[in-house]
């Protein structure tokens, strides 16, 4: 299999190298086929990552990041299409977002899974506990200190305080992890907290779309570029076909859930559903 021939479209002079990522799931498994292309293409003046992403932990997020620097003295993020949740995190640590029209981030809050009564998968956010004060002021009209005073036993009735606990300290580590990422390229301490802090409650759903021109307005560095645009957009195109639980139906021996790719070759994940790590598999990228 060979694919890929639009990484030459975004190595255009000296010291510039590019690499594709796709996950549907950043886990710490994709830490060492990422390192092992990374270090193949050596420390470098600036790398182009094309990402595509949909999630996964925020701490995967994080070592990615740090990694990307470890190589490249500018990393510069290309997205044409996904790149939510822990992807939006990831998307911190780099000097320069390029957004297509299409690119599609998110906000950053925390959640917890579990199950309810009766068995059925349940998620929380943390901006739902935290906004429950200000229910009981919008909806029920309590005035601002009854809201709060009222809302602690109310809450620990419904939660126990140790997932409650859990949840703050979720959303304390998103935002240190937030704030590390933005320091590897951005200076002014007060403007990395105010974008962390948007990304984690300046909006009221999880998966609410957020475009290249959201985040500039935080006050990330984030453009067009349409020269690099069709490129990455057809890269975005042959991930949607080949990664993901709904090509399920052309690998009936797993499905396809990661690629990492350079001009040197690229690694592909096949898995089945819930198990880790995977099996990888090499491919050649066309020159």
């Amino acid at each position: 299999m060979t694919t890929f021939p639009q990484l030459a479209r975004f190595e255009d002079g000296e010291g510039a190298r590019a690499l594709v990522f796709g996950a549907t799931h950043l886990d710490v498994e994709l830490l060492p086929v990422l390192h092992e292309a990374l270090r193949r293409i050596g420390r470098v003046q600036r790398l182009d990552v094309i990402a595509y992403c949909r999630g996964g932990e925020v701490a995967v997020a994080r070592r990615i990041g740090l990694l990307l620097h470890r190589f490249a003295e500018r990393v510069r993020l290309v997205v044409p299409y996904h790149c939510q949740s822990a992807g939006t995190v990831m998307a911190l640590a780099a000097h320069e977002i390029v957004a297509g029209p299409l690119a599609m981030f998110s906000p950053i809050d925390p959640h917890l899974t579990g199950s309810d009564a009766a068995g059925e998968a349940t998620a929380m956010s943390a901006l739902d506990i935290r906004m429950f004060p200000k229910l009981a002021q919008d909806w029920f009209g309590l005035d601002e200190a009854t809201a709060r005073e009222r809302a602690l036993p109310l809450l620990c009735d419904s939660i126990a305080p140790a997932a409650l606990t859990t949840f703050y300290r979720s959303t304390q580590a998103v935002r240190q992890i937030g704030e590390e990422l933005l320091a590897l390229h951005m200076a002014e301490g007060a403007q990395r907290s105010a974008i962390v802090e948007a990304l984690l409650f300046g909006y009221h759903a999880h998966d609410y779309t957020l475009t290249g021109e959201d985040l500039a307005a935080l006050g990330l560095q984030v453009r067009s570029d349409p020269g690099l645009e069709d490129a990455a957009w057809e890269i975005a195109r042959e991930l949607r076909m080949r990664m993901g639980p709904e090509t399920r139906k052309m690998h009936p021996r797993g499905w396809c859930d990661a690629l990492i790719a350079t001009r040197e070759g690229g690694m592909v994940r096949t898995r089945q559903q819930d198990m880790l790590p995977g099996d990888w598999q090499g491919f050649e990228v066309a020159p």
